[in-house]
């Protein structure tokens, strides 16, 4: 085991926890959405489960409510939302604008993030080029960063 720092503390992960973090994101990226406790184990010979739980605790992963889904593996959404980003190596939701522009980032990627503004309703496109952002508005964000694990599906 290897201890390692987050915003909420020390935590400590284990070699089977970073595998299972491994396999989310490379299947998550590859397929669009994340795999099931039971892909997980069977591709990697291992209670997932019980390592999606750990996940969850430390904040790397959000799991579906009372399940061993996975809702969210920020910045990818595991269902629709209104930050559709288009990529060359896929489609993907990103949970806000934020996590949309993180897609693009964490593949390295040009990308064209589709949105509609949440004051008028207007159709919004955000273009990533080269690393760039290529937009014009304003992002508000309703809660403080500092709080956004307190109520991660609403923020």
């Amino acid at each position: 085991m290897r201890s390692a720092r987050s915003s909420g503390g020390t935590t400590v992960t284990s070699s089977t926890d970073e595998r299972v973090r491994s396999y989310v994101y490379e299947r998550f990226v590859a397929l669009g959405s994340p795999p099931t406790a039971a892909e997980a184990a069977e591709a990697l010979g291992l209670d997932a489960a019980a390592a999606y739980r750990r996940l969850a605790d430390e904040h790397v992963i959000v799991l579906k409510p009372g399940t061993d889904e996975i809702w969210m593996a920020a910045p990818l959404s595991a269902r629709p939302t209104p930050f559709l980003v288009t990529t060359p190596l896929g489609t993907y939701f990103g949970n806000c604008v934020w996590d949309a522009l993180g897609i693009a980032a964490m593949l390295g990627h040009d990308a064209r993030v589709d949105t509609d503004c949440a004051d008028c309703g207007a159709t919004m496109r955000l273009d990533v080029r080269g690393g760039e952002l290529e937009a014009e508005g304003v992002a508000h964000f309703a809660v403080p960063a500092a709080r956004w694990w307190e109520d991660i599906g609403f923020t």
